[in-house]
């Protein structure tokens, strides 16, 4: 049919996938205030549960109630010096450019806010899988290659455990998802909607991740697998939205008459602890 024929509607809206990094129950998300808008520049923090929590001997043991042996030296209490973490700022944007003689300023404005609404998430997965899952994870990949899924979450939920005693984050590509539910390895908390593995760590399923897919160093990952993270909990400082020009005369270049508008939005993405990786096989 000739383009002049059709009808103008509405744009096809969309819904961020619901177990992504910002729409799962797995991580706190908190819209920082005026008063708290130097944080977006960064943050830091002493690790808390990094280091471990140890038993003593009970004091009613005798050197003989540890059998016929020399007990060597006597036991002494250690202590551990908390690490500095810290997360950086990541700013995604949306930008929509069109001849200013058919949109105005408004209709620009609104479809970079939806765009941005629509896309930030998947933005925010792939900048957090760069710049820190893919850049500081150990490798638990055996020697003889990628493993099953459920052999590469058991990996990944041991590696946490050994370093953090709380509940972790799992991070799993999309095009991973689907064989998360081959072994039953995560269900779904009917309370809260996120998803859980049977050792009770959350999983994020990010459109984000299955778009980079990459391992540490972020080396594309090899055909037919796809790579896994771990990490602790996530706290996720998220900026007010920005729309730049936010009047509609610098929107125009008067060059061309193409109108131009950006929206863009800061977040921080802080985790703890151990960064874990590990590949798995996704197509035999």
């Amino acid at each position: 049919m000739p383009a002049g024929l059709r009808s103008y509607v509405e744009a096809i809206g969309g819904t961020p996938l619901p177990h992504g990094i910002l729409g799962a129950s797995c991580t706190t998300v908190t819209d920082v205030t005026e008063d708290r808008i130097h944080e977006l520049n960064g943050v830091e923090w002493l690790a808390l549960g990094c280091c471990p929590v140890r038993d003593w001997p009970d004091p009613c043991e005798t050197d003989e109630s540890l059998g016929e042996e020399s007990p060597g030296a006597p036991p002494v209490k250690e202590f551990c010096r908390p690490q500095v973490e810290h997360a950086a700022p990541i700013t995604v944007y949306s930008g929509a450019e069109c001849s200013a003689l058919g949109w105005s300023y408004e209709e620009a404005r609104q479809h970079a806010e939806a765009s941005l609404t629509l896309g930030e998430q998947q933005a925010l997965e792939a900048a957090f899988w760069r710049t820190k899952l893919a850049a500081d994870a150990v490798d638990l990949t055996p020697a003889a290659g990628p493993v099953n899924i459920a052999q590469g979450v058991a990996a990944l939920e041991g590696c946490l455990a050994e370093s953090y005693g709380g509940v972790g984050t799992l991070h799993v590509p999309a095009g991973a998802a689907a064989l998360l539910g081959c072994c039953n390895i995560v269900r779904e908390d009917p309370a809260t909607g996120a998803l859980r593995t049977l050792a009770g760590n959350c999983a994020i399923i990010g459109a984000g991740y299955s778009a980079l897919n990459t391992g540490p160093g972020n080396i594309p990952a090899d055909p037919g697998t796809a790579w896994l993270y771990i990490t602790g909990p996530l706290v996720i400082r998220r900026g007010p939205t920005l729309t730049i020009p936010d009047r509609p005369g610098p929107s125009v270049n008067t060059r061309n008459n193409d109108r131009r508008v950006l929206v863009e939005r800061t977040y921080v993405v802080g985790t703890t602890c151990a960064v874990c990786a590990v590949q798995v096989v996704t197509c035999p």
